[in-house]
């Protein structure tokens, strides 16, 4: 059984995942109307994403015996300024969700409720990821809002495409024929052989 502290928490967590879930949504409709087609649908996704992370607090609440409540939640903002100004709002919220979940696993273990406790984990894991996501995305939004971050970025893309074939080439050829490093490597063929015209 829940704690009443604990409840209080963790139906507090479930109305911050509607929260977020609304926010990303609204975030993806001013995305559109930006013609940013491919990130409004990563935030469309994340939308459902949050939804589900709300479902899983929201049903782990409701087999405890307790009673899983969803408060009001806020109008989310409809206008941004910039690309760059959604992203740290969106990294601002997965911050904020982090700080929770974590406060909410201390009172688990303050109260030795680990069956709680180890529910949180899969949340723990799951915002490491989140802000990683979020902050690598603003990160590379910042770099390409310059002119020389955008020359880097097309380079970065570049050395991505060209890199695509090297793995699997480098597996098939030492299947066939050893581990030589240097057998097929570009820099040591020997141009004298059936290379030459």
């Amino acid at each position: 059984m829940l704690s009443t502290t604990l409840l209080e928490k963790l139906n507090r967590q479930v109305t911050l995942e509607a929260e977020a879930s609304s926010n990303y949504l609204q975030m993806s409709a001013w995305l559109l109307s930006q013609s940013l087609d491919n990130t409004a649908l990563f935030f469309r996704h994340h939308a459902q994403e949050e939804r589900h992370h709300m479902l899983r607090l929201f049903d782990y609440i409701n087999e405890t015996g307790a009673t899983a409540r969803i408060a009001a939640i806020p109008e989310p903002d409809t206008e941004y300024d910039t690309l760059i100004s959604l992203m740290e709002c969106a990294c601002r919220e997965e911050e904020r969700l982090t700080t929770h979940i974590n406060e909410l696993v201390n009172a688990a273990l303050e109260e030795k409720d680990f069956s709680t406790f180890q529910f949180l984990q899969w949340y723990v894991a799951e915002q490491h990821e989140e802000e990683h996501l979020f902050s690598s995305l603003l990160h590379k939004a910042r770099i390409i809002n310059t002119l020389d971050g955008r020359a880097l970025f097309r380079f970065d893309e570049e050395v991505r495409k060209s890199g695509l074939h090297t793995p699997r080439h480098h597996h098939e050829h030492e299947g066939s024929e050893g581990h030589d490093p240097h057998r097929h490597h570009p820099c040591h063929e020997d141009h004298t052989g059936h290379h030459s015209r």
